[in-house]
C-alpha cells in the first residue's frame, strides 16, 4: 500500500471518512496500539480488509477507544463495518454501518453509513442515517480539519459533546436542523452557519439558563480556539419557555429575535449583548453575566421598552412573583433601563405616560401612574415627577397625588413635601429619603403627618364595622431598616370619644407571602356605650381603658399579645352584654342568682368590668378583675340586683375565643340558662 493512500486511510478513518488506495490483493490487516493525527486520538486500532462473499471488499474497523476532544467525544467505541468497492471513475465508495460506544445522546449508536472518496477531486463525502435524523460532510483530502456539514432532525441531545465543552448545560429534548461550516484546530474549533431547532430544550446544573419546548430558526458562530468559547447567535424564535437568570420568559406564537454574544469559560457565563424584540410586548438591550456558581454577577438593561399586559404575560410574572406580588393585572407602557451588578444595585430609571396595576389580593392597586424616577448610586441624576391618579396600599386607597424626585450621592429624596388624600383626609409626607443600594441597614427614612382620617371609611375598607371618628397622628421618623419598616413616635386615633395610640409599630417584609406586624396599642376613655352600639353584643355604658401590648400578626392573623381591658368607673349593662361576656369567658353567675330571675332585669348596675387575654402560640391565657376561687372576675355588680360574672375557663384556644367573639359580635351567643 503507498504510503500516501495509508495516510489517507488512516486520516479518513479517524474522521469517520475513509479514503482508499487499496493493494492489488484482498486480506489485508493493519494494526496499531495508537494512531493520532491532529485532533483525534484512536488507541487499539484494527483494520481488516477482505473478500466479500458477495464479491468486492469488506471492511471492518474497530477501536477500542476513540477521542476527539473538540467534540467533547472521549473514551468511545468505534466500529465501522460495510462493503467496499472502487466505481468507474476511480471513486472508492463505503456503504455499512457505524456504532460509537457511550456517544452523549446515543449519537451513532446504530447508524448506516456511506462514503465516498475521490482523490481526483480531492474530496471526501460522508452521509450518515439513524432513525429520522440524517447528516452529511464533505472535507477536502487536503485539509481534513476542514468540513461543510448538513444536519436534519437531528436529535439536540447528540450535540452534547460539544456543548460540553463551552458550558455546563445538557440538551433535553428537541431536533435541530443546520447548514454549517467546522474547522477543527489544534486548541479548539470554529463553527458557523444557520439552524432550525424543533421542540428543543436545555438545562444548567444551577438552573439558572433552561429553556423547554423552543422552536424557531437563525445563525450563529462559536469560537474555541482564542480562550474563553465566543458564540454569537442572531435567532428568530416562536413558542417555548426561557429562564435566563432572574429573567424568564414564555415565547407566543409569532417570532421574537434574539440576538446575543457571549463568552463562556470554566461555567462562568457572559452575555456581552443580549437583545429582544417582541414587537408587542418588550423590547430590550443590554448584558448578563452569571458566575461559575451560577449567582448572577450583571444584569445591565441599557435600554427597555415594556407593553402591557403582554409583556407581564410574557416576561414579568416569575419576577413580580419572586417579590410577593401575584396575579397581577398591568395595562400601559413602561422604558427604563438597569444596572444590577454582584454588589448590588447600581443604578435604574423608568418612565411611562399611562400605567395601571393591581395586584389580585388587593395589597398594590396603582391607577394612572404618569412621570418616573432616575436613580444612580454614584453622582447625580436629573430631577424627575412622578403622579398618579389613585394608590391603594393594604386596601387603604390614596387620592390624586404629584411628587417629585432627584438623586444625589445614592439617595433618591423628595425635593418638597408631599400631599396625599386618604379616606376624607390627609397624608403629608414632609420628607422621605431612599437608598435603593443599601442591602442591610437603613434603607429609606420619612417623617408622616396623618390628619382628619374618616374611621368610617378606614373601617369599610378593612372589612370591619363602621366605626366613627377621626384617625391621625404624626410619625417623626418611619425608617425601612434591613427588611421591616419602624415607626418612630405615634399614632393617635380619636375613636368613640377617647384615643386609640398605636406606637412601636413595625412591618417586617411587607411584600413577602407572610408579612409580621408587630406594636403596643393602648386605649384611653373610650366610650361603651359607642363601641357597643356599633356591633350586636348588648349594651354597656361607661369608659373603658386597656392595653394590647406584644401585639404581634403573622400573615395579618395574631400570634402573640398581651391584652387587658377595663371599665373601672360603672355603668348600665344589659341581659345580652352579660350573656356573652359570660360566654367569651366561658364562665357564669355568681352568688345564687338564677337564670330564671335574671331575665326579670333588662339592665344592671356594674362596678367594674375586666377581661385579659395573653395569647401564646394557640392558647389564650384568660384573666379578669381578680382572682375568686377557681376563677376570676369578669364583672363585678352594684346595687341591686347584684351582679357578678366568673370566668370559669383560664385557657381557652385561640379559634375558640375568636368564635365566640363572633357570634357574640354578630348575636347568635347562646343566652344563659
Amino acid at each position: 500500500m503507498r504510503p500516501t493512500s495509508s495516510h489517507l486511510l488512516l486520516c479518513c478513518c479517524l474522521l469517520l471518512g475513509i479514503g482508499w488506495a487499496l493493494p492489488a490483493r484482498a486480506d489485508v490487516l493493519l494494526t496499531a496500539r495508537s494512531v493520532s493525527v491532529p485532533g483525534v486520538r484512536l488507541q487499539q486500532v484494527t483494520v481488516r480488509i477482505d473478500e466479500s462473499a458477495t464479491g468486492g471488499l469488506h471492511l471492518h474497523l474497530s477501536a477500542a477507544q476513540a477521542d476527539v476532544p473538540a467534540m467533547g467525544w472521549q473514551r468511545l467505541g468505534l466500529t465501522l463495518d460495510g462493503s467496499l468497492q472502487r466505481d468507474e471513475r476511480l471513486h472508492w465508495i463505503f456503504d455499512g454501518g457505524v456504532r460509537l460506544a457511550g456517544a452523549p445522546g446515543g449519537a451513532l449508536s446504530d447508524a448506516h453509513v456511506n462514503i465516498q472518496l475521490s482523490e481526483s477531486a480531492n474530496t471526501l463525502q460522508v452521509d450518515i442515517l439513524q432513525g429520522k435524523a440524517q447528516a452529511s460532510t464533505a472535507l477536502p483530502l487536503d485539509q481534513l480539519s476542514h468540513a461543510q456539514i448538513s444536519l436534519k432532525n437531528l436529535p439536540a441531545g447528540w450535540l452534547q459533546g460539544l456543548l460540553g465543552t463551552v458550558w455546563s448545560g445538557r440538551a433535553t429534548a428537541g431536533r435541530l436542523d443546520a447548514e454549517l461550516a467546522l474547522d477543527v484546530r489544534d486548541a479548539g474549533l470554529q463553527s458557523s452557519g444557520q439552524f432550525t431547532l424543533n421542540d428543543v430544550g436545555f438545562d444548567t446544573p444551577t438552573g439558572t439558563l433552561a429553556g423547554q419546548g423552543v422552536d424557531g430558526n437563525g445563525r450563529f458562530s462559536l469560537d474555541t480556539t482564542g480562550g474563553p468559547a465566543a458564540i454569537d447567535l442572531d435567532a428568530s424564535l416562536h413558542g417555548g419557555e426561557w429562564l435566563l437568570g432572574p429573567l424568564y420568559a414564555k415565547l407566543p406564537s409569532h417570532p421574537v429575535q434574539l440576538g446575543l454574544r457571549a463568552n463562556v469559560e470554566n461555567g462562568v457565563f457572559e452575555l456581552h449583548r443580549l437583545r429582544v424584540s417582541d414587537a408587542d410586548a418588550l423590547q430590550l438591550d443590554g448584558a448578563l453575566a452569571f458566575d461559575a456558581k451560577g449567582e448572577l454577577k450583571t444584569l445591565k438593561l441599557d435600554h427597555l421598552h415594556a407593553s402591557f399586559p403582554a409583556a407581564y404575560q410574557r416576561y414579568g410574572q416569575a419576577w413580580l412573583n419572586a417579590l410577593g406580588l401575584r396575579d397581577m393585572s398591568i395595562a400601559g407602557q413602561l422604558s427604563g433601563s438597569l444596572d444590577l451588578r454582584g454588589d448590588g444595585l447600581h443604578s435604574f430609571a423608568f418612565d411611562t405616560d399611562g400605567l395601571n396595576l393591581a395586584d389580585a389580593n388587593g395589597s398594590v392597586a396603582i391607577d394612572g401612574l404618569r412621570g418616573g424616577l432616575d436613580w444612580t448610586a454614584q453622582g447625580e441624576r436629573p430631577a424627575t415627577t412622578l403622579g398618579w391618579r389613585s394608590l391603594q396600599f393594604y386596601r387603604i386607597t390614596n387620592g390624586a397625588a404629584l411628587s417629585q424626585w432627584q438623586s444625589r450621592s445614592g439617595t433618591l429624596s423628595l425635593r418638597q413635601p408631599l400631599e396625599v388624600p386618604v379616606l376624607k383626609g390627609q397624608l403629608r409626607v414632609a420628607e422621605l429619603d431612599w437608598r435603593p443600594a443599601a442591602a442591610k441597614g437603613q434603607r429609606l427614612e420619612t417623617s408622616l403627618v396623618l390628619t382628619g382620617v374618616d374611621m368610617a371609611a378606614f373601617s369599610h375598607a378593612m372589612g370591619w364595622p363602621a366605626f366613627p371618628g377621626t384617625l391621625g397622628g404624626a410619625i417623626p421618623s418611619l425608617r425601612w431598616v434591613d427588611d421591616r419598616f419602624e415607626l418612630q413616635g405615634g399614632l393617635s386615633a380619636s375613636l368613640f370619644g377617647g384615643f386609640i395610640d398605636i406606637t412601636r409599630l413595625s412591618l417586617q417584609q411587607p411584600f413577602g407571602a407572610n408579612p409580621v406586624l408587630s406594636g403596643d396599642i393602648a386605649l384611653s376613655q373610650l366610650d361603651l356605650g359607642a363601641i357597643t352600639s356599633v356591633f350586636d353584643f348588648g349594651s354597656i355604658t361607661g369608659r373603658m381603658d386597656g392595653a394590647i401590648d406584644g401585639l404581634r400578626l403573622v400573615n395579618w392573623s395574631p400570634v402573640a399579645f398581651k391584652a387587658s381591658l377595663l371599665a373601672g368607673g360603672g355603668g348600665r349593662i344589659s341581659q345580652r352584654a352579660v350573656n356573652n361576656l359570660t360566654t367569651v369567658g366561658g364562665g357564669g353567675i355568681a352568688g345564687g342568682l338564677q337564670g330564671a330571675v335574671l331575665k326579670l332585669f333588662k339592665t344592671f348596675g356594674y362596678k367594674r368590668i375586666g377581661l385579659g387575654c395573653t395569647l401564646q402560640g394557640a392558647i389564650c391565657q384568660m384573666s379578669g378583675l381578680e382572682a375568686n376561687g377557681d376563677g376570676y372576675t369578669i364583672v363585678e355588680g352594684s346595687g341591686l340586683p347584684h351582679l357578678q360574672v366568673i370566668g370559669h375557663q383560664a385557657q381557652v384556644d385561640w379559634p375558640t375565643l375568636v368564635r365566640r367573639l363572633r357570634d357574640a359580635i354578630n348575636g347568635t351567643a347562646p343566652e344563659i340558662h
